[in-house]
């Protein structure tokens, strides 16, 4: 019997639109080592290795600039929670599994269909192949013909239509729970414009919510409550932080969350891990680490025993939930 199955990969964790890292953050990256850097970090390739491999990521590496994309593998099972720029690495990188011979079978959820969450599927190459096979899940009635628009020639030059894959858009918005293998889906609607959906994943006595795009304007108890039930023990919770605490007050109904809130949501459901995501486009590699930090001392403040894991979402990270 093989063993089972359940990981979750980062492929794109910006919000609002993808941002490329800019050569003058990279500069400012280079600059912070050189200043970190000493004559025994230098003095053969072993610990020339060492110093960088001690290195935070952030200096080392960058947390990435794609918008939202998660690739979740329970056993032999391919689902994917939103198509953003994300998705076209991704494709990249299933064209060199049975996606590239056209056996490939995948399922597609997205939260809704703002630009920045659908616009990595006309660039989906594993789509483009003939033999491939992929449902598209969404609660919002319509769906297909939202995706039809997107590749309209006005904007595309290739349509929807003229994808080779077997693609079928299946409507949830009738349904409460739906079932892929060992995993069990539910979902639940966000306050966000336009509409969109957090959904969970169950499988192997595992749990994941993927809640991006959600604004938590009340925040009393019995206002929280559906979010606390919906993310209730929670291994990891890939949670909307886009705002600092006060800048989300200052953009009222523009959609989305903050770090401290998530805190304060993860504590109150008992989740183990909570993954900060949909990063602010303006934010920098050391703004986000700076949340961080701050984010840190809330819990302490609020909670000193917690064990509350927190990250930074960061592009290419894998999060095994059978080991967190």
């Amino acid at each position: 019997m093989s063993t089972p199955q359940f990981k979750a990969t980062f492929k794109g964790v910006r919000g609002s639109i993808p941002t490329p890292l800019l050569g003058r953050e990279v500069e400012e990256k280079i600059v912070r080592v050189l200043e970190m850097v000493t004559p025994e970090d230098l003095k053969d390739i072993a610990s020339r290795k060492a110093f960088l491999r001690n290195l935070p990521v952030h200096l080392k590496s960058c947390y990435g600039g794609n918008s939202s994309c998660v690739y979740v593998e329970i056993d032999e099972e391919h689902l994917i929670f939103d198509g953003g720029s994300g998705l076209r690495v991704l494709g990249q990188e299933l064209m060199e599994r049975e996606f590239g011979e056209g056996r490939g079978e995948a399922h597609l959820f997205l939260t809704h269909t703002h630009w920045d969450h659908i616009m990595g599927i006309p660039f989906f190459i594993p789509m483009h192949v003939k033999g491939n096979r992929f449902t598209v899940y969404g609660v919002h009635k319509g769906l297909g013909d939202r995706l039809v628009r997107q590749q309209d020639y006005d904007f595309f030059p290739v349509s929807f239509q003229s994808l080779d894959a077997d693609i079928r858009v299946l409507d949830l918005s009738e349904r409460k729970d739906l079932q892929i293998g060992k995993a069990r889906l539910t979902w639940i609607e966000n306050q966000h414009p336009g509409r969109s959906f957090s959904f969970r994943v169950d499988a192997h006595g595992k749990s994941l919510v993927y809640a991006t795009d959600a604004e938590y304007k009340k925040l009393s108890p019995e206002d929280l409550q559906p979010a606390v039930e919906f993310f209730k023990g929670a291994d990891l919770l890939i949670f909307d932080s886009q705002y600092t605490f006060i800048e989300g007050i200052e953009k009222e109904d523009w959609g989305h969350s903050s770090t401290f809130i998530g805190v304060d949501l993860a504590l109150a459901a008992g989740v183990k891990h909570i993954a900060f995501y949909h990063h602010e486009p303006t934010y920098s590699d050391f703004k986000l680490v700076s949340i961080l930090n701050q984010t840190r001392k809330y819990l302490k403040a609020i909670d000193p025993e917690s064990d509350l894991n927190m990250s930074i979402s960061q592009e290419g990270r894998t999060l095994d939930l059978m080991t967190l």
